[in-house]
């Protein structure tokens, strides 16, 4: 418990004083973030420096390997997946504030990085006998899939990253709901006594940090620099420790997400109408006049209430 408490601490701080140094930097290199013209919302906050998960994700890498140094092969894939999402959420952002719209790479580059990164995660729980998964609510019984982990993996992947970035659409929403999810998932691996648990808690200190400078109203946006690798970073510590099948329970609110945006688009293929007045649903909800405080502490909530739910079984 006290390694627990001395790795929150430490990232906490370690992602505080990252902020305080690169927002400065990033208001003064005018990297704010572009709003789409049709979210009404939001006109106030263009110009809102963006890319501030740079902060909470190198604070994560730099405590994550102080507390476990370069030995453990699952800690060192983990980071260097996180990392490499890192580069692909860099790169968006930058393009974005390049050319000054909210254009950033074209969707079939971030599904070849995503794939890419994902195919190296997948490959690597084949090759070390990580193709086992957790049933949830069955008392820790398990499957062995063996080759079937390859392609499930990249599909976690691949479907994980673009939910959370699809989240990322409120103040703190992404964040907190980031926070819960890896603070019930840092239970879970310490009951499952899995060494990733120090570092589930390790990223709910860092993230901690984020969100006192991210809370509405926000002074900077995580942009895809943060939303991607955080992602990347679920899916790594979920899938790693065979608990693939908790991320849609304990993700429940970015599987959300993601569904809302596949469903919006598909009726409105077929019909010319619209299922949410806007999507993803959070969107939804503040057009139908809920505050994003409102609607990020329900995020939020029901992320814990089922964490808790699935902590029963565990």
């Amino acid at each position: 418990m006290k390694l627990y408490i001395w790795g929150m601490l430490a990232a906490f701080l370690a992602s505080l004083t990252l902020m305080m140094i690169i927002l400065p930097i990033l208001k003064r290199l005018k990297a704010g973030q572009y709003i789409l013209g049709y979210v009404k919302e939001h006109k106030n906050k263009s110009g809102t420096p963006t890319m501030g998960g740079l902060a909470f994700i190198v604070a994560i890498i730099v405590v994550g390997f102080c507390f476990f140094g370069f030995k453990d092969i699952r800690v060192n894939l983990t980071l260097s997946v996180t990392a490499g999402f890192t580069v692909v959420g860099f790169l968006d952002d930058f393009l974005k504030i390049y050319r000054k719209d909210n254009g950033g790479l074209k969707p079939y580059q971030k599904i070849i990085f995503q794939v890419a990164i994902a195919t190296v995660a997948a490959v690597f729980c084949y090759l070390n006998d990580l193709c086992y998964v957790y049933l949830p609510f069955a008392g820790g019984k398990s499957v062995f899939l063996g080759w079937g982990i390859i392609p499930l993996v990249i599909l976690i992947f691949t479907a994980t990253v673009n939910c959370v970035n699809l989240t990322d659409g409120l103040d703190g929403l992404a964040g907190g709901t980031s926070t819960a999810y890896l603070f019930i998932m840092g239970l879970i691996l310490s009951v499952q006594s899995d060494k990733s648990s120090l570092l589930c808690f390790i990223s709910v200190g860092a993230l901690a940090a984020f969100l006192l400078f991210n809370a509405n109203r926000a002074s900077v946006f995580m942009g895809d620099t943060g939303s991607l690798a955080l992602g990347g970073f679920i899916s790594c510590v979920s899938v790693f420790s065979g608990n693939s099948l908790y991320i849609p329970l304990l993700g429940i609110m970015f599987v959300v997400s993601g569904i809302s945006v596949i469903v919006q688009v598909i009726y409105y293929k077929r019909t010319r109408r619209r299922v949410f007045l806007m999507a993803p649903l959070h969107h939804h909800f503040q057009m139908k006049g809920y505050t994003e405080c409102k609607i990020t502490y329900a995020y939020v909530l029901i992320t814990a209430l089922v964490g808790i739910l699935s902590l029963l079984f565990v």
